[in-house]
């Protein structure tokens, strides 16, 4: 004789529903099952014919059951009422799923259950603790009327729940009453369930709970605790859902998992998944005597596996998950150097900076013309191509391709006013970007080249206004990368040291002092280049407070430390 009889509500892939079935009536466990009446008549015949040789299978009465809907609830309590009149012996209740499957030997569940004969197992919170609804309605459920369908007629239910709200048409709840919501997987006693089921108000709180929305995760939670002995407020199934209340489904790479959790029966269940039903139902699967179930053994994995899902990997953009403004983990996967003005100043800076650091060093990125990659290669690391073009449909995209692709390597490139500027707002709000900016080093190229001086003023006006907006950008309160500014004229009074602090927090603690400077652009009459353009209207404040006279830097006294070559 079995004390313990299973429900099963099933819908979809009835030969693995056949399966399970068979695997519990054949160890003694009685078992009703409910098939969603919009399954096709000759698969519903063919699955009862499958269970026909079985006299502990019965079948209930078909309806049609929809998500959120009281159907759910009306298709348990006729199941119900079929085991607990043809199976007196019965003890516990256990509802389940077509797709659900066992994990551990039936007796071992029957023993558990019969160490707590008076236990109703039913996730039972009240609507203040409930944390993990999607889509808020945890006190509106109960207060307002669902008459039209979530999925089926999602406008007429958004619209009648606005009007609800705005003319504040709330119902009362029935009289000892208090709502409280949980999983709709339930093991309940035979008096518990008994008790809700004979209940002389049964129809006065059907009527309220079929405009109660999804009242399968709220009805037998509610009405338990007036009933039940005692209550252990946690299912027995193993049942994981993601971040926008799906529920997770087992694959066969999900077995190691599984055997973990020491759950008794777990869901949702992909059909296809031929290893789980071979190991699960096999009569040689061994559990753990007595083991609590601990579902909490795989949170860490579900919850890795939610934020890798809902967050991504840092830096990483992807076609299947392209975020939000703001919404991604990180712009991009790996800190990352970017020097501006600084190969205006400096002679062969880039090859300079290679040889300092030893790893490749670009030339600017975004260059109206082209990518200028290091060593000029049309072709950089991920595929991603020279061409100005291509790279200008997304230079956001194109940076954070060149980081993630390149990532466990520090990624260096030059950045001037020339250049497209849309990635420099960007970058100012990336945590992993480096930026050194000499403002006004513009104005060295302008002064090395052989051009008519109301061609070199023009540029000279565009390039400062658009420095000035860099400048300012970098400055807003949103900036996170890790920025240096200085004039032309304060970088020049100390270049070494402002070159080191730059490469002590490139290197961190493993830097060394600088033994080899960059060699220094001749700036021989530059003072009098500045005060030209003053004179043609034009005042390059960007550059700073740079003396006309032409005087030299000096090497220090100090023969030891490294001086720049002018």
């Amino acid at each position: 004789m079995s004390s313990l009889g299973f429900i099963m509500l099933c819908h979809t892939a009835l030969h693995r529903a056949a399966q399970v079935a068979r695997h519990w009536a054949e160890r003694d466990c009685p078992v009703v099952i409910h098939v969603d009446k919009q399954v096709a008549r000759d698969s519903f015949e063919a699955f009862r014919k499958d269970l026909a040789d079985l006299p502990n299978v019965r079948f209930t009465r078909r309806l049609r059951c929809e998500w959120g809907t009281w159907s759910l609830v009306a298709a348990s309590q006729g199941a119900a009422e079929i085991l607990l009149n043809e199976f007196p012996d019965v003890r516990h209740v256990y509802l389940a799923s077509g797709s659900c499957l066992p994990l551990r030997p039936v007796d071992e569940l029957q023993a558990y259950l019969a160490a707590r004969p008076m236990t109703d197992f039913i996730e039972s919170v009240t609507i203040r603790d409930v944390d993990w609804t999607v889509g808020g309605l945890n006190d509106e459920r109960f207060k307002f009327r669902f008459p039209f369908s979530w999925k089926r007629q999602r406008f007429f239910f958004d619209r009648f729940v606005e009007i609800q709200r705005r003319f504040k048409m709330e119902r009362p709840m029935p009289e000892g009453v208090s709502p409280h919501l949980g999983s709709q997987w339930w093991c309940l006693t035979r008096q518990t369930l008994s008790a809700i089921l004979e209940d002389p108000r049964r129809r006065e709180i059907e009527n309220f709970f079929k405009l109660v929305w999804i009242p399968d995760e709220s009805y037998y939670q509610t009405l338990v605790r007036n009933y039940s002995r005692s209550i252990e407020s946690r299912s027995l199934t193993l049942s994981k859902f993601d971040f926008q209340g799906k529920p997770h489904v087992f694959y066969d790479d999900h077995l190691h998992l599984l055997r973990r959790s020491d759950c008794f029966v777990a869901r949702k269940i992909w059909p296809k998944a031929n290893r789980l039903y071979a190991t699960f139902l096999n009569d040689d699967v061994t559990g753990t005597r007595m083991a609590e179930p601990a579902p909490g053994k795989i949170d860490r994995v579900f919850s890795k596996a939610l934020e890798r899902r809902t967050r991504g990997r840092p830096g990483l953009y992807m076609h299947s998950r392209f975020p939000n403004p703001d919404w991604e983990n990180g712009k991009t996967a790996a800190p990352y150097s970017v020097f501006h003005g600084f190969n205006d100043l400096f002679e062969d800076f880039e090859g300079w900076l290679t040889r300092r650091i030893g790893s490749a060093v670009h030339g600017n990125l975004f260059d109206p013309m082209r990518v200028r990659f290091a060593g000029d290669v049309p072709i950089y690391n991920g595929c991603l191509s020279a061409n100005a073009k291509l790279r200008d449909y997304n230079p956001e995209a194109f940076l954070t391709n060149l980081i993630w692709n390149t990532r466990g390597e520090r990624q260096v490139f030059m950045f001037g006013p020339a250049d497209n500027q849309r990635p420099g707002a960007f970058m100012a709000i990336d945590a992993n970007a480096q930026i050194s900016v000499i403002s006004g080093a513009w104005a060295v190229r302008l002064f090395q080249s052989n051009r008519n001086f109301s061609e070199i003023r023009a540029e000279a006006a565009l390039m400062q206004r658009r420095e000035i907006e860099f400048v300012n950008t970098l400055r807003h309160v949103r900036s996170r990368a890790d920025i240096r500014i200085w004039t032309l004229a304060e970088f020049i009074e100390e270049p070494m040291e402002n070159l080191q602090g730059i490469l002590d927090a490139m290197e961190g603690a493993n830097a060394l002092r600088l033994t080899a400077a960059p060699r220094m652009v001749n700036l021989s009459g530059f003072g009098t280049f500045l005060q030209a353009l003053k004179n043609q209207g034009l005042n390059p404040v960007t550059v700073g407070d740079f003396p006309q006279s032409d005087g030299t830097h000096r090497p220090p006294a100090d023969r030891n430390r490294p001086y720049l070559v002018r």
